[in-house]
């Protein structure tokens, strides 16, 4: 198998990027997938992430993880993809030409987005980039509060954006921040039930059953 090779790009820092990334990789680590994240935001949040999730599970991680610089990313990224059912890279904001090649590296681009028109400006150079590269890019509410009547709005205004929309949201919870803390995702901190595991679930589910995550086989 070869696997799949997903970033997470928005020009916008703040959009909840790399919880996104860390999200996502521990909920297909979760499936029985063998993953592996890749850190180039030179922030580094996600390798601070990862140190926190070694310090709390040790030798029973199975996440791989490697911060390196984009330019070496399209070499790391494949070699990662020989090994790993998914790699899930965390592309920096503002910074066109790293965020560029983690794009046109990858099979699938997650433009996660908060319910404001600052981050509804900012997507659209990530989409332009994404359709210049030749990579099908999905926007994924991020951080959405349900209770407000702007949701409602910039919903209006993402059906002008050329691009495809994620059905699946994920909220504005306490929970995935609390598990980030302890280098973890929520599946692997709340019960089953709760409404952030469910959404992060559905996230993955809705990736697989679209075939944006679908394992291609090695030729």
């Amino acid at each position: 198998m070869t696997g799949r090779i997903i970033t997470i790009a928005q020009q916008k820092g703040g959009a909840g990027k790399t919880t996104l990334a860390a999200q996502l990789a521990v909920a297909l680590l979760n499936t029985g997938a063998s993953v592996a994240t890749i850190d180039i935001d030179p922030q580094g949040s996600l390798s601070l992430w990862y140190a926190a999730r070694m310090a709390a599970l040790g030798n029973k991680n199975k996440l791989m993880h490697a911060q390196i610089q984009g330019w070496r990313l399209k070499k790391e990224a494949e070699r990662a993809a020989e090994e790993h059912d998914y790699v899930i890279i965390d592309a920096p904001p503002h910074a066109e030409s790293e965020a560029t090649i983690a794009i046109r590296t990858a099979d699938l681009t997650l433009i996660p987005m908060q319910a404001s028109p600052m981050d509804l400006w900012a997507c659209r150079p990530t989409i332009k980039t994404a359709a210049d590269e030749g990579t099908p890019a999905l926007i994924v509410l991020n951080r959405i509060d349900t209770r407000t009547k702007l949701n409602a709005a910039i919903m209006d205004k993402l059906t002008e954006l050329e691009t495809n929309i994620a059905k699946s949201a994920l909220g504005n919870r306490v929970a995935f921040a609390a598990s980030m803390m302890d280098g973890k995702g929520v599946v692997e901190t709340d019960p089953a039930s709760s409404a952030a595991v469910k959404e992060i679930t559905a996230l993955v589910k809705e990736l697989k059953k679209t075939g944006a995550l679908k394992l291609q086989k090695a030729a």
